[in-house]
């Protein structure tokens, strides 16, 4: 009976561990700042759904885990270590603790300082007094709001310096068709053309891929 108890809670925590799965993959990893930046670029570009959505959120993903790959391998490290139990809740709780470790390394290299001490702060006014006291900087309720708004200011900041090249081309093709006295042409028409071959002239999608890997480097 104690074993098959053990089992059931072991069940019980995997599939709660699954059901968080994706909150974890928008949270904790680089995926909401690829996602955002690949979306602004196509934006930029203005072929619309081209590339689609899907095809995006793969390119997302894919990076995402080429990425949280070392993360991943301390993990399965310490849960894997000898004499790693899974039965009890304290056992589970244990594994926590430990693991929790290397994922607050990765959200303080990435979060921002300022960020931090925000939330860090506000935690005695939203929480109040008592549950704030034991509260310190490099905790998970605090890293983890500080890194997600971090890494939008990020994609935010790399997808403006990314449209600025784009802007200049519909500025310079409004400027050409007003001057010969098209105004009837659609500018857009014209310069989504000489935006995607700026953009491949460029290597656009592979430098800019390899700009985001190394963002987290």
């Amino acid at each position: 009976m104690p074993e098959l108890n053990a089992n059931v809670l072991s069940l019980i925590v995997v599939v709660m561990m699954l059901g968080f799965l994706p909150f974890v993959a928008i949270a904790v990893t680089a995926f909401a700042k690829i996602t955002v930046v690949l979306l602004i670029v196509r934006n930029a570009l203005g072929v619309q759904q081209t590339p689609p959505n899907m095809v995006l959120y793969g390119i997302a993903l894919v990076l995402t885990v080429y990425i949280a790959a070392p993360l991943a391998a301390q993990l399965q490290a310490i849960a894997t270590a000898p004499g790693v139990q899974f039965e009890t809740l304290d056992d589970w709780l244990l594994i926590f603790e430990q693991g929790s470790g290397p994922i607050k390394d990765f959200l303080v290299r990435h979060a921002r300082p300022d960020d931090r001490a925000f939330f860090m702060e506000a935690t005695a006014s939203v929480w109040g007094p008592e549950l704030s006291q034991n509260v310190e900087s490099d905790s998970l309720p605090v890293l983890i709001p500080a890194f997600l708004v971090s890494e939008l200011t990020r994609a935010f900041e790399i997808g403006f310096l990314l449209y600025l090249p784009f802007l200049a081309v519909d500025l310079v093709v409004s400027a050409v068709l007003m001057s010969l006295g098209m105004m009837m042409v659609s500018p857009m028409m014209i310069a989504i053309p000489f935006k995607l071959f700026l953009f491949v002239a460029v290597d656009g999608w592979s430098r800019l891929v390899q700009g985001l890997v190394l963002s987290y480097s």
